[in-house]
């Protein structure tokens, strides 16, 4: 189904963006940098977070850590990740598989600045096996994303 809702969203929002499915899993930075052929960072990896009431995703380089400092100073408050059954619920996609499209309610994206040293990025598409490989600003175009820096 989560697969479903992310080809819908390539559909309609950028139709010259294909999918890729890989045979093996590609649910980790590590094994999806080796399923198609990039280094790590320049994985996009994608976070749902949330501050007080707040929910959010952070796409971010596959090697970058948060910074909770900046964090907070960026959102006022420390973030909490959700846990699998809460990142499900608010994504429709699994932990693994999670990224900024096809969602089934509108949340604020962010892209952390780690991802602009890369004119191309691949986030996950919605399973644990399925990625994009996309131009970094065509990203922060189709989602609708604002830069920050949140991450080490």
């Amino acid at each position: 189904m989560s697969l479903e809702s992310v080809r819908a969203f390539f559909a309609a929002n950028a139709p010259d963006i294909a999918i890729v499915e890989t045979v093996g899993s590609s649910s980790t930075v590590t094994l999806a940098a080796e399923a198609h052929g990039v280094e790590p960072a320049q994985i996009a990896k994608t976070i749902c977070l949330r501050v007080g009431d707040r929910t959010m995703l952070i796409v971010a380089s596959g090697t970058a850590r948060l910074d909770n400092r900046k964090f907070k100073d960026t959102f006022g408050g420390k973030g909490r990740m959700l846990d699998a059954e809460e990142v499900l619920a608010v994504t429709s996609h699994p932990v693994g598989g999670v990224c900024p499209f096809g969602l089934p309610a509108p949340l604020p994206i962010y892209c952390d600045v780690s991802l602009k040293q890369f004119g191309e990025v691949v986030p996950a598409a919605g399973s644990t096996n399925s990625a994009v490989h996309i131009p970094t600003e065509r990203l922060v175009e189709i989602t609708r994303a604002e830069w920050v820096d949140v991450c080490q």
